[in-house]
């Protein structure tokens, strides 16, 4: 194998978080004509750097390969739509965000957060690099560039006086292979007085709530608050607030300043979470390495339950195609033998089959027309809004299962 180094620091990488196989792209989705054809499968391996402590995946695959043609629109999550609105009002209110200022997203997908802005008369920026998504984006009238963000679109938004007031991202940070170029960007498109806000799922949750199936291609980084503000101050950036989100199954919301603003003081909550995770053993390597036996333990409960519920003639089924999903089936070998479908409310993904698993994909009427005894609910962090949803289910003595952090049933 051929040596691997740490995508931030370039220490080398001889410590593994957790090995998951091979596994396809989580969003390559195969359509009804190519499932008699070769699926790439890579390497699912994520590895623990000794030195700044980032969790990370190698680059198996670039990023124009996943991202250019993507299968993931944010606007078909109601939950995730509310998240957004509350945070536009709430930059609006801290901030003073107006007509004279700029908000610029990076990886905006389909314009999902910035309309929100934009009805407040805030100008506003997309930076999505997925074609097919951008297009959704500018065919709604959001101002958007499909491009990869990093140093160089940054140089060429700010030769062209396109620099940021605020500058955010929401699950992006864990997506870019190039951390450095990444954040260094950001140092270059955001103006002397500016804000940069980025939502990622938080590390400690992941490990603390055996969220493994949270790991897959797409996301390039595991992030803990410590290790980003690492990241952040080698490229003149100061995090001075941040805030703990239930989204995904637990984010961080971090704020971040130049070096040089001093006018934004460092709130408590920053001194809170570093000395949390210290005291949890974030700057350890063994607390890391501890975390495989945790994941093989849920796997192995997940597939009796499964087993059980099959021997026992009960009918299952899933709710929701998301990229987790993919990763938690390809993982566990869990295939149309134990989940007959899965519905998905995107269009997108309705008619075709997973990745790997090749379980098809129908909309979520299909469940009532055929009636199972469960509903796996592969997106778990949706779980609320998924049970409301699909509480019909219940007249028929249907019941819900979720699968982490553990296997729970829900009447």
């Amino acid at each position: 194998m051929s040596k691997l180094n740490c995508r931030f620091c370039d220490t080398a990488l001889t410590h593994t978080l957790v090995d998951l196989g091979m596994s396809p792209l989580s969003n390559a989705y195969v359509k009804p004509e190519r499932l008699q054809a070769m699926e790439a499968f890579f390497p699912l391996h994520a590895y623990v750097c000794d030195k700044c402590f980032l969790v990370q995946l190698p680059e198996v695959e670039k990023p124009e390969n996943i991202f250019v043609d993507y299968a993931y629109f944010s606007s078909y999550s109601a939950s995730w739509l509310r998240h957004c609105e509350v945070y536009v009002n709430k930059m609006i209110e801290r901030f003073g965000y107006g007509p004279k200022h700029q908000v610029i997203e990076i990886a905006s997908n389909d314009g999902y957060l910035l309309k929100y802005f934009k009805q407040r008369g805030v100008p506003v920026l997309g930076v999505e690099p997925a074609a097919n998504v951008a297009k959704v984006a500018q065919n709604a009238g959001i101002n958007t560039i499909t491009k990869f963000f990093g140093v160089k679109t940054a140089k060429e938004l700010a030769a062209g006086n396109m620099k940021a007031d605020l500058l955010l991202g929401n699950n992006v940070l864990a997506h870019v292979p190039d951390i450095n170029d990444f954040v260094g960007g950001m140092k270059v498109v955001l103006k002397a007085g500016g804000v940069v806000t980025m939502e990622f799922p938080h590390l400690m949750r992941l490990m603390q709530e055996n969220q493994f199936d949270t790991i897959y291609h797409e996301h390039f980084s595991y992030l803990s608050f410590s290790t980003v503000k690492t990241i952040f101050a080698k490229h003149g950036l100061t995090l001075f607030d941040v805030e703990e989100l239930p989204t995904h199954g637990g984010s961080l919301r971090i704020y971040a300043r130049h070096v040089e603003d001093s006018a934004k003081t460092v709130s408590a909550a920053v001194t809170e979470l570093l000395d949390r995770e210290a005291k949890a053993g974030y700057g350890r390597i063994e607390h890391y390495t501890a975390f495989s036996e945790q994941v093989n333990r849920t796997k192995r409960k997940l597939l009796n339950f499964l087993i059980d519920a099959r021997e026992s003639g009960k009918r299952i089924v899933g709710y929701g195609a998301p990229a987790k999903g993919n990763t938690l089936l390809n993982y566990c070998g869990i295939r149309s033998d134990f989940l007959e479908y899965t519905v998905d409310l995107s269009p997108h993904k309705q008619g075709q089959y997973l990745p790997g698993t090749h379980i098809p994909v129908f909309a979520p009427d299909k469940i009532a027309q055929t009636k199972p005894d469960y509903v796996l609910i592969l997106p778990w962090n949706l779980k609320d809004e998924v049970m409301e949803q699909m509480a019909h289910i219940r007249q028929w003595g249907g019941q819900f299962v979720v699968p982490i952090p553990e296997v729970k049933v829900y009447p």
